[in-house]
């Protein structure tokens, strides 16, 4: 057997570079959109917060902004004329200067200031980083593809919790603030020079100066079912997810007892590390499986989530502190497996042009549903249970069973999208 080509050997590390930046990337906008969570509690008890104000800074001012500016952003990343890497650069240099903003806020309106703009930085990230990852994996590959790049998404909340919760506890919430956005900042540059971009030279500067409008690009994904069941589907998934990590560091110390950086330590490896595990496998399972059966996009996310569901409740009414993370880290796992798929099918069921519109539109379901009213919708149930004479411990952890149940309608959409898939994906 012949060795590799120098050209084919090439283009595979070029290709390997890019993934894994864009990880490390993803990592940050991840880390730096959840890093409030577990200084949630300290932030609470400095600024006199109660837990619908901890929702709304959590999840509806980060959401409302980056979901708003996400369509727009991925509009001009569709344009051949647009470098992606650059404008990814860009956000991520926004997005990590206002996390580190979010250290120095002496007050709440402050604090909820320097959130909008951390959801205005990391509003264009996803949808290039998408289109440049389709671009680049061949579509046989891609719902792994798409599951290395998620996985950004438990390495944030792995980082976000350890980091922070340590930080916190020995520094202060606003030092852990300050440590965690300074990094991205440098990063920056080093995207800017080095992120390969796929479209040629050629290609940039004979592109046509005009393309297909916002409205027009909306109207070619009006037709197809599946990929509005999917998105759905995926933002109800995404509420279990944000809502809980909102409030899982607070219901950690309140029901079991321990410290922000206890805490920190034990949630960032319950939802960070078997997170990982969970969106990579994933991807894999679905990979496998598609080939043979394309409904493998979405019944691989339907079962997991199902099971995952049920452990997560589970989970949450153990009182053992230890059950109860080896619990939620199953659960955690099977809930993440959807990432893969889910990402990969939606740049499956459109052609290249429409590549970062498709992410931005589901991205603007999955985090106005799952962020904006995730962790404000789990913060009115905590509130309103606590009141109602449970107290603010079993509260919580009514309100964590409670919002859970959401993700039923997630499950019922991706068993539905089942039957539309096959008339939907193209045929090569």
């Amino acid at each position: 057997m012949s060795a590799p080509a120098p050209a084919t050997r090439s283009a595979a590390s070029s290709t390997n570079f890019a993934m894994v930046l864009l990880l490390i990337i993803y990592t940050l906008n991840y880390l730096d959109r959840q890093i409030v969570n577990i200084v949630a509690e300290p932030i609470k008890t400095e600024l006199h917060l109660s837990d619908t104000q901890l929702g709304l800074l959590t999840g509806l001012a980060f959401a409302l902004f980056y979901t708003l500016l996400g369509i727009p952003l991925a509009r001009y990343a569709d344009s051949e004329r647009t470098n992606r890497p650059i404008l990814i650069a860009i956000c991520l240099a926004v997005w990590s200067g206002m996390t580190a903003l979010c250290g120095l806020a002496t007050s709440y309106t402050q604090l909820l200031l320097a959130r909008i703009g951390v959801g205005i930085g990391e509003a264009g990230c996803s949808p290039a980083a998408h289109s440049l990852i389709s671009d680049t994996v061949p579509r046989e590959q891609r719902a792994s593809a798409m599951a290395f790049y998620s996985m950004g998404i438990p390495f944030g909340k792995l980082f976000g919790l350890l980091i922070g919760g340590v930080v916190a506890n020995a520094l202060g919430w606003r030092m852990a603030f300050i440590l965690v956005g300074l990094p991205g900042v440098l990063l920056a540059l080093t995207t800017w020079k080095l992120l390969p971009e796929p479209r040629t030279a050629r290609n940039v500067k004979t592109a046509p100066p005009a393309g297909a409008s916002v409205l027009q690009s909306l109207a070619k994904l009006l037709p197809i079912r599946t990929f509005w069941m999917v998105s759905v589907g995926a933002a109800f998934m995404s509420f279990l997810s944000y809502g809980q990590t909102s409030f899982l560091g607070s219901f950690f110390i309140r029901v079991h007892g321990v410290n922000v950086g206890q805490a920190g330590i034990m949630l960032g490896l319950a939802l960070g590390g078997a997170g990982a595990v969970g969106t990579y496998y994933g991807g894999k399972v679905t990979d496998h499986f598609a080939t043979k059966d394309r409904r493998a996009y979405v019944l691989v996310p339907a079962i997991a989530s199902l099971t995952g569901l049920g452990l997560f409740i589970l989970a949450v009414l153990l009182n053992n502190l230890w059950l109860a993370l080896g619990t939620l880290a199953v659960a955690t796992a099977l809930t993440s497996a959807w990432y893969g798929p889910g990402f990969a099918l939606f740049q499956n069921l459109v052609q290249p042009p429409q590549r970062a519109m498709a992410a931005a539109v589901s991205l603007f379901l999955i985090n106005l549903i799952g962020l904006g009213l995730g962790p404000l919708t789990f913060g009115i149930l905590s509130d309103t249970f606590s009141h109602s004479g449970l107290g603010p411990s079993e509260g919580l952890r009514y309100a964590l069973v409670v919002g859970s149940l959401t993700s039923l309608i997630a499950i019922g959409l991706f068993v539905a999208a089942a039957k539309t898939i096959e008339s939907d994906l193209p045929k090569s």
